[in-house]
């Protein structure tokens, strides 16, 4: 059970604690964890397609700011990179010319 609890990335109690539902009430015992599944209908209360739809946008706006962060960071960059001076040395005074 190690083995198969470490390729799975869980904790090997909790292969344990499947095998006793496994045994105890077959397949059907594993079910009744986790999440509720959506009822057979598949009728959504108006509350519940008001929130969708709200994740809906807020998640479209993220991706939107994330998006214009990532241009505007690029264009940060691009114009501190204009502002360097080419040699990488910086700048140097002018000295005076020596005359021939």
């Amino acid at each position: 059970m190690e083995a198969l609890a470490l390729e799975l990335g869980i904790r090997r109690e909790l292969l344990y604690k499947w095998r006793e539902k496994l045994a105890a009430g077959g397949v059907e015992a594993l079910r009744t964890t986790g999440r509720p599944r959506p009822s057979a209908q598949g009728a959504e209360t108006p509350e519940g397609l008001a929130a969708r739809k709200r994740i809906a946008e807020l998640e479209r706006q993220l991706g939107q700011q994330a998006f214009d962060l990532a241009f505007f960071k690029g264009a940060l960059r691009r114009i501190e990179a204009s502002r360097q001076p080419k040699d990488g040395l910086g700048a140097t005074a002018s000295s005076p010319r020596s005359k021939r």
